[in-house]
């Protein structure tokens, strides 16, 4: 006997399960596999993690993942040294740049994030880290289980702000702690879930490379 539908699951052609958001989609199903909740402790990498969800605000997730390799044109493969050297006059080339989200406060808000990470006393993975939350006893059974901000998402907010980080909300904070594999959000079944005894969810893992995030 077959057990009752779940559309937060879909078994794909490979006969492996997915959260529902991971199948729609050839690239975000790369993503869904290979980077959202997987750790990830690389400053650079998590600088541009922090960046693109800025630019999600407001938009759906694969709308940034298709205009990725631009956005890393563009902004020098996201070093923060070189975004923090940018312009005026690199603001208004990008504001006619259709391979982006031409957005002026979230353009600049890239450029000032740099800034502000450059004059961090440590790594931006260290303070981002630090934000971490225990893990989860029980990986979710669905979507409804998965809260858009939490405590330490708003508290991550907070302190991002009084740094001079722009775009940070706690709600993008949040899509953030799940993009980066602070947070495991995998549903229950997906053969990506880290979540649950014996299954490795270690907040200081080492590093690997919607309900997205």
């Amino acid at each position: 006997m077959t057990g009752p539908a779940r559309p937060d699951l879909v078994v794909g052609e490979d006969g492996l399960a997915r959260c529902a958001w991971g199948s729609a989609d050839p690239e975000y199903r790369r993503y869904h596999d290979e980077e959202w909740g997987t750790p990830q402790h690389d400053s650079r990498v998590l600088f541009e993690k922090l960046c693109l969800e800025g630019f999600q605000a407001g938009l759906s997730w694969i709308t940034i993942l298709r205009r990725r390799p631009a956005f890393r044109e563009v902004f020098h493969g996201f070093d923060p040294e070189r975004v923090a050297a940018m312009t005026s006059d690199d603001v208004e080339r990008l504001l006619h740049d259709a391979r982006i989200i031409r957005h002026r406060g979230k353009i600049e808000a890239t450029i000032s994030n740099a800034q502000a990470t450059l004059a961090l006393d440590g790594t931006l993975a260290e303070l981002l880290w630090t934000f971490a939350p225990a893990p989860r006893p029980a990986p979710p059974a669905s979507f409804t289980e998965v809260p858009s901000t939490t405590d330490e998402s708003s508290a991550l907010s907070r302190r991002l702000r009084a740094l001079g980080f722009r775009f940070v909300g706690p709600t993008t904070m949040y899509a953030l702690m799940q993009a980066m594999g602070m947070v495991d959000d995998h549903i229950a079944g997906c053969h990506r879930s880290r979540t649950g005894p014996g299954r490795g969810n270690d907040r200081a893992a080492a590093p690997i490379g919607a309900a997205h995030g």
